[in-house]
């Protein structure tokens, strides 16, 4: 963003016109087009994790009678509680969890079978189908033990898993409905003789014109037709300087008119407005499978036909060494329940929920998790300038005097005059004077002067703060040596005078964040290069780098080539995350490894990002690549310690040590179980920032 060297500068944001949208997106609209919300998918998630919820503690319920009438379970713990006709009541209960609990992994398992890619669900559904039919055939007249207990609380916890994961996600989704909350319920509507009509903003349609008084919220996505006004855009964009927005100019629904009343077109309503461009994000995170994820779906697909197989040859060769059908057929279901660890359902679910709840908190929007554990493996960040490595708001850098006047005395006549203005200039001296302790002076007969800057008295002496062009013009004397300096810097420049006597210049730039030199620092000492890509001219974005510390400059570079500097540092082997707020940064944000959008951006930047810095801070940047680190590096120790699990018992479950007279028994290989779930959960719970 450039900023003209002059004090009546206006700032103006375009938002792009086209809207993409994917294809999945049309067709859920379609499918819900009575629903203009654009909340349908996250009405049915929530709905989701609450179906899942009820059945895991229906199913939790349920399952303690059926541990207390387990004959295996009572050998394991000495007692002996049973009675006439108890082992049907265990076959009912376990009937009632098998269709209940079980129900989403037999669906799940038969949605996958048809698809022909066995996975998590298969793999659930075949160790539950064949511990259920085995058990229920023990009831009534084979030989054997039942499994009920073993489905019981294998259904419990993949019921919990899903739950967890499903929970995760929807907390981001829950802290994004808040932005909802900033959204009018009610319009003023203008009819064609200009009467007012106060309707909701749900009534509103496109091309509607709708009156915005000043200090009111803006209902709608809209293109002001009439009125100029500056518009607080911070909540929904991360812009702190307010805008400035006159004819022809587009505001967002949300935002805060803080000057003049202005008369708006309707432009987006429901799906296709801004906030509920923010709230597809969620969908699109709750879709993202992440690698870890993906690679628990494989194991889960190659431990179903490890089962089968080894059940199978389980059988074949227990029935070859001379035992009955009925110890071989106890053995093999043994081994294919066995090989469906409880553990593995929670590898990953129980980590991403920990990683999702620590990166909410850090203000950390993963739209894309595969993206963002790889970003471990990022190697170079480039850095948009404004907006991203700088604040986007005016401060004052540098302070001129001339005969005799003090740094103290220009700032306090420059703020007293600017007091009552709201441009960004005028707020960049006044907060300067505050930070400075300097009190401000009253005034009278306050003047604009279009074009050139403000004047008022102070007691007897008329005070003008004006820019380079007045001072030319009247042919004052100033150091032009100085002003060429601040000038190619980047830096606006304004003149303070004193009845027609100039007394200093203030220089005001868009500042510098105070994060940015040390999140630049630690990317260093992590090995991380930082390089800036900026549309800006080459010295402002020389001494904005060397301030913060990067090395790296490409400046001048125009929008639509971002994206090809971005490749050309990808050549060299390198892992490319771009940083960047803006639509001209949408590009690169796509074209890099990991796209991110500081202070949610503009919609498209968000389109294009993989995570959204919610709170603008260079240094999230930092705590992205440590939580990816230790998410990843948590989700494979849990994997292992799940596949661990399956190393060991499957093989004592085939009988391999039988000939040494070892042979797992049933109740061991719970014991391993529940050791096994127990060390994911707590491990995952471990993950720590």
């Amino acid at each position: 963003m450039k900023r003209e060297n002059n004090h009546q500068h206006e700032s103006t944001h375009k938002k792009d016109d086209t809207q993409q949208h994917h294809d999945d997106q049309e067709h859920e609209k379609h499918d819900n087009h009575d629903d203009h919300s654009g909340h349908d998918h996250h009405d049915h998630h929530e709905h989701m994790v609450q179906d899942f919820k009820k059945r895991f503690y229906i199913s939790l319920v349920v399952t303690i009678p059926i541990l207390i009438l387990s004959p295996m379970i009572q050998s394991f713990v000495g007692v002996d509680w049973r009675f006439s006709y108890d082992q049907y009541i265990l076959f009912a209960l376990s009937t009632f969890i098998f269709f209940y609990g079980g129900w989403p992994f037999l669906t799940g398992g038969k949605d996958e079978l048809k698809d022909k890619n066995p996975g998590m669900m298969t793999l659930i559904g075949l160790a539950i189908v064949v511990a259920y039919v085995y058990s229920s055939l023990t009831v009534f007249g084979l030989e054997g033990r039942n499994f009920f207990w073993e489905l019981a609380t294998l259904i419990d916890i993949m019921l919990l898993g899903h739950w967890i994961e499903m929970r995760s996600i929807m907390g981001a989704s829950n802290a994004l409905e808040e932005l909802v909350k900033l959204m009018p319920s009610t319009a003023h509507k203008l009819d064609n003789e200009d009467n007012i009509e106060e309707i909701p903003v749900s009534e509103l349609s496109l091309e509607d014109r709708v009156l915005v008084k000043p200090g009111e919220k803006v209902p709608v996505d809209g293109l002001i037709l009439d009125g100029n006004t500056s518009i607080d855009e911070s909540m929904l964009t991360g812009e702190s300087v307010p805008i400035e927005k006159n004819a022809d100019d587009e505001v967002i629904g949300g935002s805060i008119n803080k000057e003049g009343s202005i008369t708006i077109k309707v432009q987006k309503t429901g799906d296709d407005s801004y906030l509920s461009q923010v709230i597809d994000l969620v969908k699109e995170a709750q879709q993202s499978k992440s690698k870890a994820q993906d690679f628990t779906d494989r194991a889960a697909k190659w431990l179903f036909y490890l089962a089968l197989a080894a059940g199978i040859i389980t059988l074949v060769i227990w029935l070859a060494l001379g035992y009955s059908f009925v110890v071989a057929l106890e053995r093999m279901v043994t081994v294919m329940v066995i090989t469906c660890p409880h553990a593995l359902g929670l590898a990953s679910p129980l980590v991403v929920a920990v990683s999702t709840s620590i990166s909410a908190k850090q203000g950390l929007l993963i739209r894309n998790r595969v993206n963002f554990e790889n970003s471990r493996n990022i190697d170079t960040v480039v850095f948009d300038k404004t907006g991203t490595l700088t604040k986007g708001e005016f401060g004052v850098t540098n302070i001129i005097t001339q005969d005799d006047y003090s740094e103290e005395q220009v700032i306090q006549f420059a703020a007293s005059v600017e007091q009552k203005s709201e441009h960004p200039i005028a707020e960049g001296i006044v907060r300067a004077a505050e930070e400075r302790d300097i009190s401000l002076q009253e005034i009278s007969d306050f003047n604009s002067r279009t074009g050139e800057g403000i004047e008022a008295n102070i007691g007897e002496d008329t005070v003008l703060v004006v820019s380079p062009k007045y001072v030319d013009e009247e042919n004052i004397n100033y150091d032009q040596d100085e002003f060429q300096k601040l000038s190619q810097e980047g830096k606006t420049v304004v003149f303070v005078l004193v009845g027609n006597q100039l007394i200093g210049m203030i220089a005001l730039a868009d500042i510098i964040k105070d994060e940015a030199k040390e999140a630049v620092e630690k990317l260093k000492e992590m090995g991380i290069n930082s390089i800036m890509l900026t549309g800006d001219h080459q010295k402002v974005a020389d001494w904005v780098a060397k301030q913060i510390g990067i090395d790296e400059v490409y400046a001048e570079v125009l929008p639509d080539h971002k994206a090809d500097h971005i490749k050309k540092i990808q050549k060299d082997n390198q892992k490319v995350a771009m940083t960047g707020d803006g639509i001209n940064d949408a590009p690169a944000l796509a074209t890099a490894d990991l796209g991110i959008a500081i202070g949610a951006g503009t919609d498209v930047a968000m389109e294009t990002a993989d995570i959204v810095l919610v709170r603008s801070n260079p240094k999230d940047v930092l705590s992205l690549i440590n939580l990816s680190k230790k998410t990843y590096k948590k989700m494979v120790q849990n994997l292992w310690w799940a596949a661990g699990y399956n190393i060991i018992a499957i093989p004592l479950a085939a009988g391999i040590l039988a000939p040494v007279g070892i042979v797992l028994s049933p109740a061991v290989g719970a014991i391993l179980m529940s050791l096994s779930t127990v060390i994911v959960a707590i491990n995952a719970k471990m993950l720590k920032t």
